[in-house]
């Protein structure tokens, strides 16, 4: 249903699961293994797995912190985009990847919810993509210090509303990682 011309694909998109970015996620171990068995079945099933990693001046290029999680690693073949921005498709390369990958439908995870996660999703949504959310596959730390709700109030709000959005001519929507399936929206 893309609104994209043939664009009949599925990608896998793992945004920032990097050292620094989820150590202290809510869920951290549970999301990562989430993660990793979705990034297993997308390449058993021979779907596209499209790595996003952020840098900034918080978050250095090269550091420790700025490395994807020991838990997984992207393939020699998976292409890895780097941002700068929450939306990961700001001033990136990754409308190119997918163009080539003939992607018209991205299956998201990662850190964090109410930021690069949120913002990808609203991204991919305006782009003309359809966007499924994977429930339990995305995580974000506690920053009720500076006014946010609990993390798990922020993962379980933007589940619901992503439940419920709606674009003209593509789908969005949520799936638990059990119940995520590469062929279909």
């Amino acid at each position: 249903m893309t609104t994209l011309k043939n664009r009949p694909n599925t990608a896998l998109l793992v945004v920032d699961v990097q050292n620094a970015v989820v150590e202290n996620g809510h869920e951290r171990d549970t999301v990562v293994a989430n993660i990793g068995g979705l990034v297993e079945k997308a390449r058993r099933e021979q779907v596209p797995v499209v790595w996003v990693q952020h840098s900034d001046e918080d978050l250095e290029r090269g550091s420790q912190g700025w490395g994807i999680v020991p838990e997984l690693a992207p393939d020699e073949t998976e292409p890895v985009v780097e941002k700068h921005y929450g939306d990961s498709f700001e001033e990136t390369t990754l409308e190119t990847v997918l163009s080539d990958l003939g992607v018209g439908r991205l299956v998201v995870t990662g850190a964090q919810t109410d930021q690069c996660v949120r913002a990808t999703l609203h991204g991919a949504l305006v782009r003309g993509y359809d966007t499924t959310l994977v429930s339990d596959a995305h995580t974000t730390e506690d920053q009720t210090e500076w006014g946010a709700p609990p993390p798990e109030k922020v993962i379980a709000h933007t589940n619901l509303y992503w439940t419920y959005e709606t674009a003209p001519g593509r789908t969005a929507g949520t799936v638990t990682t059990a119940n995520v399936d590469f062929g279909t929206p």
